[in-house]
């Protein structure tokens, strides 16, 4: 069955969009209209976050890294279940639909709950097979191997909408051997891996300490984790050497700018690697608990004015730049035909309301949405060919919010216990 969409502005000129089969089958010019074109641009792919920490916004702020985990998310996420993951969930995902977002590469607990939610919902999804060695070195947490066992039916790539991923947490998290076996598995299963790195100047450090000075970087690419098909979240504290091992084995990072700030993690180093390193890469909001807010909106704009901060060159990181890594880039990483209005591509796209504020007078688009643009502007989301907000209504929005609030409620409760 064709789906068109009437009357939108690309690229200057008015057209209409015909979706079919999730792609888009034609774009035509389009009749004269009494009413304003509205613009269509793609969608945007979030590739680093933790989706069900919606429910922990506000909840433990102002803090270094790894207080922060280990005095207050760590011990909150204990008393977490399959239907608070749910519930939370779906949550993030009226966030990401609200701001334009059609996919997610999320990495948490009971991550049957998370392809649940998403499937209901109709984002593309990337669900973690998480490791997390709580049990000590080899003893993945029980609740991850129970749930990577009821993911293991998912599809390893994104041919399908909802599909699995082999998370290994951190370095300091999953031990060496864990490592090389994630890595092994990964070659003969042509699986993505999901994996924080870099992200703090202790890791780093450390993992020089106990690893014969080798970076985080260069310890995962000897044990042969790194690969196209490795994306890491982070990478904040990088040499020139990781930066060249990175661009040569062809992993792409996902700079996550707003969370690395507020937890003082660092700056991205968005020249050094981007734009002279080569690396390929892309954007991610990390958690609502440690952002607060799932809006690439918001991160488009982070990630362009830190890396001009960092850098010390206003030129650096222009909006062009950003907003295509925000878009293709991101859907490239996994693989998916999108991140760009033309035919034969996926269906994921976004269309605009032209009269919100932030988008006038209009002299540069792609201006507009990096550094000005909001969740407000976005009136109609389309993922996959089907139409997930239109006119600003997400079906269910209100369920949605009173269950995620009363699963917080349960939460905090639980924790003050």
């Amino acid at each position: 069955m064709q789906t068109s969409f009437r009357n939108l502005e690309l690229d200057g000129k008015v057209v209409d969009v015909a979706v079919e089969n999730g792609r888009i089958a034609s774009i035509t010019p389009s009749e004269p209209s009494q009413s304003r074109a509205r613009p269509v641009v793609p969608a945007f792919y979030n590739c680093h976050t933790h989706l069900a920490m919606s429910l922990l916004r506000g909840y433990a702020d102002d803090l270094e890294l790894m207080p922060w985990l280990q005095e207050h998310i760590w011990p909150a996420e204990a008393h977490l279940t399959d239907e608070i993951v749910y519930a939370g969930t779906r949550l993030a995902i009226l966030e990401l639909i609200r701001s334009g977002t059609v996919f997610a590469n999320d990495m948490y607990w009971y991550a049957p709950a998370v392809a649940r939610a998403a499937e209901e919902m109709g984002i593309r999804c990337a669900v973690s097979m998480q490791t997390i060695e709580t049990g000590g070195p080899g003893h993945n947490d029980p609740k991850n191997i129970a749930a990577n066992a009821a993911l293991s039916g998912l599809p390893r790539d994104a041919s399908s909408r909802v599909f699995a991923t082999l998370a290994p947490h951190a370095i300091y998290t999953v031990c060496e051997q864990s490592l090389r076996d994630i890595a092994a598995r990964a070659k003969a299963e042509d699986t993505f891996i999901h994996v924080h790195v870099a992200e703090t100047r202790f890791e780093v450090e450390t993992c020089m300490k106990e690893h014969g000075g080798r970076t985080p970087v260069a310890y995962l690419n000897d044990i042969g984790l790194l690969g196209p098909k490795t994306v890491m979240a982070h990478c904040v504290h990088l040499t020139d050497d990781d930066i060249r091992i990175i661009a040569d084995t062809g992993a792409v990072i996902c700079e996550n700018q707003q969370s690395n700030m507020k937890l003082v993690s660092g700056l991205f180093p968005f020249k050094r690697a981007v734009e002279k390193g080569g690396c390929r890469a892309s954007i991610g909001t990390d958690g609502a608990s440690s952002n607060n807010s799932l809006s690439m909106f918001a991160e488009m704009k982070c990630a362009a004015l830190a890396a001009k901060i960092e850098s010390g060159d206003p030129t650096c990181a222009p909006a062009k730049t950003v907003y295509g890594l925000a878009t293709r880039g991101g859907a490239q990483a996994f693989g998916i035909d999108a991140g760009e209005i033309r035919v034969g591509a996926a269906a994921d796209f976004v269309i605009l309301d032209p009269d919100r504020l932030p988008l006038v007078p209009g002299f540069n688009r792609t201006s507009d949405l990096v550094y000005a643009a909001d969740p407000s502007c976005v009136d109609t989301v389309v993922c996959d060919g089907r139409v997930l907000m239109e006119g600003g209504v997400i079906p269910g929005e209100g369920e949605i919010i009173a269950a995620a609030r009363a699963a917080a409620r349960t939460l905090s409760k639980a924790d003050e216990r």
